[in-house]
């Protein structure tokens, strides 16, 4: 059977995953009970949560006797570790586009790895039922971005193109063809997208693109087949990235239709494949038949740009919510994330701690959330941008950055990212939404999305993508707020709570647990402060009509994982437990922090 291997990426929210959706149903793959189901490759807890892909997947459909092997890639840029190694799966790749919105930072980042990887691209102008759309100002914005990133000229003038409404499950060649569901795409994939050279009387060879793990068979290496056949049972030579060799034995071997991955006897060249019993397989690991060993290229990604430590939790309230609480269990479970995403680096640190670097804030707060719901409990200390040295000087990572936002918060944003030291380059206008277009040091990122909310009443959308270095920028403003320290363990009051409202903001509510150390809100200066919040109201016997009114509490802010870890500051750390989260000071006592601070 022919085959084609496609990668479909995009930049997040631009509707790739419910055009996968409408693939799968104009295919008829989806069985009774996935009728009706949205995102239907989105079956991560976490990913229908926050309605983004985090994890590549793999699926596969039928269309006029060709098999279709559809690569679905993470759209955030903290995810781009994702997308670079699946590349090496594909023999081209759909490029999905708002029509309204336009070619945005994580765009320009695949359709960049796509062109260094060879692959063509077949550009999808999708969410053509959006009022306001713009696709002939799209295309231009397209075809400026292929020439800047060095495409042949031919194909920025003529790149493929078809016109879909992933919401109302349409596709056409037009932008107004709306009544062949989604065939004309399916079409134009198999006339532009190549098949991959299918030498099935080669010897074997197979590179690992992405792993995988079932509890019953343990990792699974998923790839393509590069030439020759791949066969359940087969003795093959194991070359690790380390250019060591060892042999093994696929005991399990796997294609894929639909969403499913099915067992099967020999997957041929050309197709992709996933298996299982070698054992150490890692990514970019190459099997070859031990008659002719010859290993693929190591795949490369771009280094991490964010590191954060991660400790055991030693609060007082330690070990009260967690099933896997020890500094080993936290080590073997980072461990098994760095093997299972490669733009995970693990390193140990002066302390003994566990530094884990990483793409990006979320990157990271991802890794956590996992750890959570699987009963890991831990602490964590502030994100640090990752520097080098480059020409003697000391570097920094530099981020592209777009923001959507009203036109009347446009001061207030410029003068936030001033402060931040970034270097705005275009705003543009798109009906009364006005866009920034800015580069801004990493550190300057550090908490910006939360602020950007705040400053644009919740309507402000924060787009960027790293691009590169630039000498360390040492005029950057952070968090300069002091915070509100409980000084006593026990539960809050309201008493105590309304007592000190006018010193800041607070993240905790009345009734709730404390520590002394625990961070318990913002102060409004910039200094710290400590704050006795389980204290009681005394009781006389004096009455008064008046003094038995209970007054209103201000609602507290609450603080999500994400939001705590761009709060945090250098001497703080967060506390996460299955159930809790909290941010507490590193040391809890004041006499401690006050001799840290004379010592630093």
């Amino acid at each position: 059977m022919e085959v084609r291997n496609v990668a479909i990426v995009a930049h997040v929210d631009h509707g790739k995953t419910s055009l996968v959706d409408c693939l799968f149903r104009e295919a008829g793959v989806l069985d009774r009970n996935q009728e009706g189901t949205v995102c239907l490759l989105d079956s991560n807890e976490q990913e229908r949560e926050r309605g983004i892909t985090i994890l590549s997947k793999n699926a596969a459909v039928t269309w006029r006797g060709v098999k279709i092997n559809l690569i679905d890639t993470p759209g955030h840029a903290d995810f781009g570790g994702q997308v670079e190694r699946v590349l090496s799966m594909a023999d081209g790749i759909l490029l999905v586009v708002d029509a309204f919105e336009g070619p945005m930072p994580q765009t320009r980042f695949v359709l960049k790895k796509a062109f260094a990887a060879g692959l063509k691209p077949v550009v999808v102008l999708n969410k053509m039922d959006r009022q306001g759309v713009r696709p002939d100002t799209v295309i231009g914005e397209l075809f400026d971005l292929f020439l800047d990133l060095g495409a042949d000229e031919d194909l920025a003038l003529d790149f493929p193109l078809i016109y879909s409404s992933a919401r109302d499950g349409w596709s056409g060649r037009l932008p107004n063809q709306v009544d062949d569901g989604m065939a004309p795409l399916l079409d134009m994939i198999l006339e532009q997208i190549q098949p991959p050279a299918m030498d099935d009387q080669a010897a074997l060879q197979f590179q690992v693109s992405t792993l995988d793990w079932n509890d019953y068979v343990g990792r699974i290496g998923i790839g393509r087949v590069q030439r020759g056949i791949l066969r359940r049972g087969d003795e093959v030579v194991h070359i690790l990235n380390d250019g060591s060799r060892k042999r093994g034995k696929v005991k399990e071997l796997y294609h894929y239709h639909g969403m499913d991955r099915v067992s099967c006897e020999a997957v041929h060249a050309g197709d992709i494949a996933a298996l299982a019993g070698i054992d150490g397989l890692g990514l970019g690991d190459t099997l070859c038949d031990p008659s002719q060993v010859d290993p693929l290229p190591p795949i490369s990604i771009d280094p991490p740009t964010i590191e954060m430590e991660f400790l055991v939790n030693n609060s007082p309230l330690a070990g009260r919510e967690g099933r896997f609480v020890t500094s080993r269990q936290v080590h073997e479970r980072l461990q098994r994330a760095v093997m299972m995403d490669p733009a995970l680096q693990l390193t140990i640190g002066p302390s003994g701690s566990n530094m884990v670097a990483g793409r990006g804030v979320l990157h990271l707060g991802i890794l956590i959330e996992t750890m959570r719901r699987e009963e890991y409990e831990f602490a964590v200390g502030k994100p640090r941008v990752l520097t080098q040295e480059i020409d003697g000087k000391l570097n920094e990572p530099v981020e592209e950055a777009q923001i959507e936002l009203p036109e009347d918060c446009v001061g207030r944003v410029i003068e936030f990212f001033g402060k931040r030291g970034a270097e705005f380059s275009d705003m543009q206008r798109r009906g009364e939404t006005a866009v920034l277009f800015l580069r801004v040091p990493t550190r300057g990122m550090i908490g910006a999305r939360t602020q950007i909310l705040t400053l644009t009443r919740g309507e402000g959308v924060v787009s960027s993508i790293a691009s590169g270095w630039a000498p360390l920028n040492d005029k950057i403003e952070t968090r300069h707020n002091g915070v509100l320290i409980a000084s006593e363990a026990g539960r809050s009051t309201a008493y105590s709570l309304r007592a000190f409202e006018d010193r800041g903001d607070f993240f905790i509510g009345p009734g709730e647990e404390v520590y002394q150390g625990m961070v318990i809100g913002e102060n409004n200066k910039d200094n710290d402060m400590v704050l006795n919040i389980v204290r009681n109201k005394k009781l006389t016997n004096v009455r008064s009509a008046n003094k038995d009114i209970d007054e209103k509490i201000r609602t507290p802010r609450q603080l999500g994982l994400e939001a705590m870890l761009e709060y945090v500051h250098d001497d703080e750390l967060v506390e996460v437990t299955p159930y809790s989260l909290r941010l507490r000071k590193r040391h809890l006592v004041e006499k401690d922090r006050k001799r840290s601070g004379v010592q630093a």
